[in-house]
């Protein structure tokens, strides 16, 4: 049987004769097959927090209650309800009917008006547009990382610190650097350090006021000397302070922008830590740039990039101007005078703890516990310390390898009073089971 031919004309001239059969033979060979992969950027995304907890193959011990201390929702045991106003004024915005379509990317001018109303200050003014309305703290992090840096620049992140910015940053072909916190002061930035990481790349310096996981709270003297190393290298300030105002008596938060005269601030912030609702998802970026430095290009980028997902829940924006105008300083006093109290109680607890050693907050709701390693020598780290902690005494600390600082774990001080001193004696008696009295400290005692 003949194999039927065609011709294919070339160039327009010469005619070269196919065999249709060996052609078609060929094209079966290239059939598209199905070769689906994640992306670059999901597989380059890592959350170490969701990795070591993931990865804790640990039941708790089943003849004691679990006690978590490891989230940082302060809604979890039902203890620290928002106020009534802040629940009043989402009742009347979803009764105003107004509030169920679609709002400008960044906001409803209306609720960045009341956002910009509540934080302006003499020395930091504020007009609704150097507001950017988001979906929760997490995603103004993201935008302000967003907008002000390219793949292969680099930010410095605060280590200890919150595990998001490198996860978000890496995600993105950014490279992440870490200065140091100095624990045996109060964890002020080692500003030496800090200063001597940046270089060309550099795009933005992270600042976390106050802190977690450490609840420190940075003096007004120390947030001048963090902005004096921004200022000297032109490189602008990324001021995570979703804990803003939330810093126990006898210290005073300072916001970073009210200090800056040049530097240029992105202040992230939102409602879910103060306000108590951190599922409701509202968060903001307040654009500090008195020498216009940001000019109009950083803000047009913010606006774009709204535009990705639409703004925030409209129901909360409805509601918001009511929230940060009706909620009463009581409520603000109640929460903080709680946290106090938690804090003090597990801090006076555990530096009785040979073997541990906890560095006093001053702020937010956490607190960071350093562990003497040499003195637990059965554990190879603060992840198996942990683990064994929960699967002997049922109370869940995360280890502070996930921000970077292994040898510590961080105690979320939200939960109730009485789990607070429970989950406190617990950790004493698993700490008394398994100290041993360093070699070189029984040395030194008889020496």
């Amino acid at each position: 049987m003949e194999h039927e031919s065609y011709g294919i004309q070339v160039n327009g001239n010469s005619v070269h004769h196919v065999n249709r059969s060996l052609y078609q033979a060929k094209m079966k060979i290239r059939e598209p097959k199905w070769n689906i992969k994640a992306s670059e950027m999901s597989r380059k995304t890592f959350n170490p927090i969701r990795a070591i907890v993931d990865s804790m193959n640990v039941e708790p011990n089943p003849s004691k209650n679990m006690i978590a201390l490891s989230i940082g929702d302060p809604t979890i045991f039902g203890n620290l309800p928002t106020d009534d106003n802040v629940l009043q004024a989402m009742k009347e915005a979803i009764d105003s009917k107004k509030c169920n379509g679609y709002a400008p990317a960044i906001g409803y001018q209306k609720s960045r008006e009341a956002v910009s109303n509540f934080y302006s200050c003499p020395e930091a003014p504020l007009a609704a547009k150097d507001v950017i309305l988001t979906s929760g703290c997490s995603q103004a992090i993201e935008l302000a990382i967003a907008v002000l840096c390219n793949p292969g620049q680099n930010i410095l992140v605060p280590r200890p610190g919150f595990s998001l910015y490198k996860t978000l940053a890496v995600s993105m072909g950014i490279d992440v650097k870490l200065y140091n916190l100095l624990p045996e002061k109060s964890w002020e930035i080692d500003l030496k350090h800090l200063e001597s990481l940046i270089d060309d790349k550099t795009c933005c310096i992270i600042v976390n006021n106050p802190s977690n996981p450490c609840g420190s709270v940075f003096s007004k003297s120390h947030i001048q000397k963090i902005i004096a190393v921004a200022s000297r290298h032109c490189t602008p300030i990324l001021a995570d302070e979703i804990y803003a105002e939330m810093v126990f008596s006898g210290c005073k938060y300072t916001s970073v922008a009210s200090l800056s005269t040049d530097v240029p601030i992105l202040s992230c912030g939102g409602l879910a830590k103060r306000w108590l609702v951190p599922g409701w998802r509202m968060g903001w970026i307040l654009i500090h740039d008195r020498k216009n430095v940001f000019g109009n290009e950083i803000r047009e980028g913010l606006v774009k990039l709204s535009q990705r997902i639409l703004g925030p829940c409209t129901i909360v924006q409805g509601a918001l101007e009511a929230i940060i105008n009706k909620t009463p300083q009581e409520f603000y006093d109640n929460t903080i005078s709680f946290l106090k109290s938690n804090s003090d109680i597990c801090y006076t607890a555990l530096s009785t703890v040979a073997g541990l050693r906890p560095i006093k907050p001053s702020g937010a709701m956490y607190l960071m516990v350093g562990i003497n390693m040499e003195h637990f020598p059965e554990f190879e780290s603060d992840v198996d310390f942990t683990e064994k902690l929960i699967a002997e005494q049922s109370v869940f600390c995360l280890p502070a390898t996930c921000f970077e600082y292994p040898n510590f774990f961080r105690i979320v001080v939200t939960v109730p009073e009485d789990m607070m001193l429970e989950a406190c004696t617990r950790i004493k008696e698993f700490c008394e089971q398994h100290y041993h009295l360093h070699t070189d400290s029984i040395i030194q005692d008889i020496v």
